[in-house]
């Protein structure tokens, strides 16, 4: 059954209190009239929950696959009345678990994906022109400074794992001030504070799958061909009040108009079944306000119309615009503005590495071994059951012949007494074990050869990737290791390569055109790291640089990462190859050495490899014949290897 949507005149629905006199946004010289109960805040809210409900509706059908998967990332599952018993009886005695297999596939592929994209910059630009070269490596730098302000690293890695499990994980890019007191101190001593924007930049917004809002009509790849799209965002009252004092004028508005409501969705009408995990969430859909917080459920929604439509009526414009709505509790609009992006894009980004193309929610890594996790678990489970069995004595007996209270009676040194009926008759046949067949013998052994070299090869997560020394009883070369291992970092990378493409680019390219058009204040930035020569020379600078708004007004390209990581399997062969390039000068010409050289010492683990670069210039060397050199030699252009130390940079080196 559909949930069902409160709207002013329903039930759930307390209508306005009063009149609070809010400042409402102005859309072409015409203030917007929102006050809940009005014929345009009652429209906004119909259209917008109505989208809402399509979509949940949809997305919904997927909720009991990803709960089952969410349960087989933890090794908690739900004990039958059986198991209780043994539990309360022996805790130390062991039950059905679920064998986190799963767990540590997805560690591995996540620990490639975060390899292959959190080394900064997370984003690479590169000028269109010659003209535009120092300006985006100083907004690389500035992106790359936003990144470690926000944490965006921690936004990344949560929608690479969303990916990995669900199908896809979904993120916002916005553009954020964080507000701040500052002390300052005059000539005079006197001490001044005052509130202040300590920093601003990009910050990634993580949108949990089970409250994502697409359009249905289009495949989750590609969320900028949709009319509309959004999430559901769970907050609560005093923090949607404060964005409501600090965010300027206008922007949002009418969150008063929620005291003493009922903040909750009704969209949320069942549980993620996060809350069956052990740390997971303890607020469900189903939860009554407490007596101490008073949570508020919002749903934000980018929607592209007609302003002038009969459905909206919002402007007298005829021409599509975008627009962001917020509804809170279902009922109260708390934001609608037109979005006024350069980029003239919705703000949501979609990582589906394993998308087909064309669904709205595609199949997740984790999805295609959920199967073979099941009976992983079957097999390892029935096989402690067996156990836990088998060590239980269980013995037939004649009571006629043994006293059943001695027998009963557990504990070493055990004493059994027969019954004076038939002392000194012996004990022959009063006792006898039952014989036990362990039909659960050979489950591990299918574990470790069947079922899980299966996970391993539909998931690309080997053996060589977890870090694990396989032991065989044949011996296995290093080529076949060293090639098993590359195999499957090929499709990882082809993983990480779709990611970039589909992801990383429209990301880092939102990153550049929020910084160009938002960016107010002057920012200090480091010149280590990439381009560090070239920057130093164009600026003078040995540490730092002031970046200012007018410096990154230029044309820039976001570079696609690749998706491999330099892991090191080929160091020997880079070894050869520079050692070849150093020795034969027609080939190495051609090659830039000190690159090459940077290559194999990152490949080797070395991540500060620029630290060591020579500053002030690097020394030319050429080779050059025996008598030509003893002739510059003698005329004193030239000078032994002994003087090298003493020579100036540019200098020739024999």
């Amino acid at each position: 059954m559909p949930p069902i949507i409160r709207v002013p005149g329903q039930i759930g629905y307390k209508g306005p209190i009063g009149n609070l006199d809010y400042e409402y946004p102005v859309v072409d010289n015409d203030k917007l009239d929102l006050k809940p109960g009005s014929e345009l805040h009652a429209r906004i809210v119909s259209n917008v929950m109505n989208r809402a409900q399509d979509s949940y509706g949809k997305m919904q059908r997927r909720h009991p696959t990803w709960q089952k998967l969410d349960q087989n990332l933890t090794a908690y599952i739900t004990l039958d009345e059986e198991e209780e018993a043994v539990k309360a009886n022996d805790p130390r005695r062991p039950v059905s678990i679920v064998v986190p297999y799963s767990y540590a596939t997805l560690e591995t592929l996540l620990t490639y994906l975060v390899s292959a994209f959190l080394d900064n910059p997370y984003f690479r630009f590169d000028g269109v022109t010659e003209e535009d070269t120092i300006g985006a490596i100083m907004l690389e730098k500035v992106v790359e400074m936003q990144a470690l302000k926000f944490k965006t690293g921690l936004s990344l890695h949560t929608m690479f794992r969303d990916s990995l499990i669900y199908g896809f994980g979904a993120v916002s890019p916005i553009w954020a001030q964080k507000t701040g007191w500052r002390t300052t101190r005059d000539a005079n001593g006197i001490v001044e504070r005052k509130e202040d924007i300590l920093y601003e930049g990009n910050k990634v917004l993580n949108i949990d799958p089970y409250l994502y809002l697409p359009d249905p009509s289009v495949p989750i790849h590609d969320p900028q061909r949709g009319e509309y799209v959004g999430w559901l965002d769970q907050t609560n009252y005093m923090s949607l009040l404060e964005s409501e004092v600090t965010a300027p004028e206008g922007k949002i508005f009418n969150v008063k108009y929620l005291r003493g409501q009922d903040g909750r969705s009704c969209l949320l009408s069942k549980s993620t079944g996060r809350e069956t995990k052990f740390g997971g969430d303890i607020r469900g859909p189903g939860d009554t306000l407490t007596q101490t917080s008073n949570p508020v459920d919002i749903v934000y929604m980018y929607v592209n119309l007609v302003p002038s439509d009969e459905e909206w009526k919002l402007s007298s414009k005829d021409e599509p615009e975008k627009w962001l709505f917020g509804i809170a509790a279902d009922s109260i609009v708390v934001m609608a503005q037109p979005i006024d992006l350069d980029h003239d894009m919705y703000p949501v980004n979609v990582c589906a590495p394993d998308f087909d193309g064309y669904s709205i929610s595609p199949i997740g890594r984790l999805e295609l071994v959920y199967g073979l996790q099941g009976v992983l678990d079957f097999l390892f489970s029935s096989h402690i059951a067996n156990v836990r069995k088998a060590i239980n004595d269980m013995l037939v007996v004649d009571p006629y012949l043994v006293n059943m209270n001695d027998l009963n009676t557990p504990g070493p040194a055990k004493l059994i007494r027969m019954r004076r009926a038939v002392w000194g008759r012996g004990v022959q046949n009063a006792v006898q074990q039952l014989a036990i067949t362990d039909i659960t013998k050979n489950h591990m052994q299918d574990v470790m050869n069947v079922v899980i070299p299966l996970m391993q090869g539909t998931s690309s997560a080997v053996d060589s990737l977890m870090g694990v020394m396989k032991s065989s009883g044949e011996r296995v070369s290093a080529t076949q290791a060293r090639d098993t291992r590359m195999s499957a970092l090929s499709r990882l990378a082809k993983a990480a390569k779709i990611a970039s493409i589909m992801t990383m680019y429209d990301l880092g390219y939102m990153h550049a055109s929020h910084t160009q058009q938002f960016m107010t204040r002057e920012l200090y930035v480091n010149t280590m790291g990439r381009h560090q020569q070239m920057l130093e020379e164009e600026y003078g600078a040995k540490k730092g640089m002031k970046v200012t708004p007018d410096q990154l007004n230029i044309n820039y390209d976001v570079l696609i990462h690749d998706g491999t990581v330099e892991v090191g399997e080929h160091v020997e062969a880079w070894i050869q190859l520079f050692q070849i390039l150093a020795t034969q000068p027609t080939i190495g010409q051609g090659f830039d050495m000190v690159r090459v050289f940077r290559h194999l010492a990152r490949m080797m683990g070395a991540k500060n490899v620029n630290d060591f670069v020579q500053k002030g210039g690097a020394v030319s060397i050429r080779t050059a014949q025996d008598r030509e050199i003893q002739s510059e030699v003698s005329k004193g252009n030239m000078k032994p290897v002994s003087q090298v130390a003493d020579m100036q940079p540019g200098g020739n080196l024999v």
